[in-house]
């Protein structure tokens, strides 16, 4: 109790030499003081943080303050400034006709700053998670799961606080806060009218959490969309970004992926199976090309060493279909492993039996009419007549 009065009586004492020294200049040049004094004591704060941050952040690919000096070095550039100003703001020598203006303008500032702040400190926690789970592994499913659910959360969390901090800075209007209340009257019919108004936009929001947490696509997925072979690049709480294999961007909207079908490579796991098909004449010897196909998978470190197979696997009138049938880690893998096994198959073809490629036969009957040998034979005896 005793401490506590001492304190009171030192607060007490500050005050009365803090008003005794704002005296001393004109209203102005206090003012001035109060407000350069403590943005100059905000960026010597801020800098005596971002100097023992860069101290102890070590020379690694990833460090904890590598990231915090990256993210918030400018935010905090403007919170701690605009801190201090916010806690000096009534030393300022006005009447309150100016005071309360100029500090719910401080205070509103230093709310834009700190939802700011807090929108770095989720990158921050993101380049934690980042680090953790990478994608560059081979089968990398558990990473794209969590990436994924990240990005939702991420995303969900920067709009609630966007959206709190747009609360707090409307609500300290006294002409806002009493047309909130009027709008609570009506909560309910408003409710309806907005319900309708939003329902598309409501379905989309209410999809994209329904693949945060299902999950039907991923981070880094391989789809193939609209005829489209791509790897999911980002998704948003709205649409979802296909990075084409050429490079291009094929933009769909979330609900896409709930409604219709598509195909998703790495659905369960990142491996696959590749094809290349082959046509050849009824004479080639089957047996060759299989042990030419098991040398070339053999000599590739594309191939996983799981399947390699080498079939008939349909006749036609003048081919016949051979199928190989090879394993990769991934679908980028396993489309250089078929271009390999097109390329080198069709090479051995050509060089050791280019009699058994594809051809028409037209045979041509010829039709031989054999002319008679007629002898001409006389009776013996018999003379000619001259």
């Amino acid at each position: 109790m005793k401490l506590l009065e001492k304190n009171k009586y030192i607060g007490y004492q500050m005050q009365d030499q803090l008003t005794e020294l704002s005296n001393r200049f004109p209203y102005w040049v206090w003012n001035l003081i109060v407000v350069f004094g403590a943005l100059i004591m905000g960026f010597i704060l801020k800098l005596i943080i971002t100097t023992l941050l860069r101290h102890y952040k070590n020379v690694s690919d990833y460090s904890l303050f590598k990231s915090i000096l990256t993210h918030l070095g400018k935010p905090l550039n403007h919170f701690v400034p605009l801190f201090i100003l916010t806690i000096t703001a009534p030393m300022m020598n006005m009447s309150d006709q100016y005071l309360i203006p100029i500090t719910r303008i401080i205070g509103m500032l230093l709310v834009i700053s700190f939802a700011n702040l807090l929108i770095s400190s989720i990158k921050i926690l993101e380049d934690f998670v980042y680090n953790h789970y990478d994608l560059k592994k081979d089968d990398n499913l558990r990473e794209r799961k969590i990436r994924t659910q990240l990005q939702f959360i991420r995303k969900i969390a920067i709009a609630l606080i966007i959206l709190i901090a747009l609360s707090i800075i409307l609500l300290s209007f006294d002409s806002v806060r009493k047309i909130g209340a009027g709008l609570l009257t009506g909560v309910g019919i408003s409710g309806i009218i907005i319900g309708f108004a939003a329902q598309k936009s409501l379905g989309n929001l209410l999809a994209g959490f329904q693949i945060a947490f299902t999950q039907p696509i991923r981070i880094d997925d391989v789809l193939v969309v609209e005829g489209e072979w791509g790897r999911v690049e980002e998704i948003t709480l709205t649409y979802v970004v296909l990075n084409i294999w050429d490079q291009r961007r094929l933009i769909l909207p979330i609900n896409y992926f709930i409604e219709k079908p598509f195909q998703n490579w790495t659905r369960s796991t990142s491996e696959i199976l590749g094809t290349a098909f082959f046509y050849v004449d009824y004479t080639f010897p089957v047996e060759e090309l299989r042990s030419e196909l098991t040398r070339l998978l053999n000599e590739s470190n594309l191939w996983d060493k799981r399947v390699n197979v080498l079939q008939v696997t349909d006749v036609k009138e003048s081919t016949m279909e051979i199928r190989a049938l090879m394993s990769a880690k991934n679908s980028s893998q396993a489309f250089d492993l078929r271009c390999y096994v097109r390329e080198n198959l069709i090479k051995f073809m050509r060089d050791k039996h280019p009699e058994s490629l594809p051809q028409n036969r037209h045979l041509l009957a010829e039709h031989f009419n054999a002319k008679p040998n007629f002898i001409e034979q006389t009776a013996p005896g018999a003379e000619k007549e001259i």
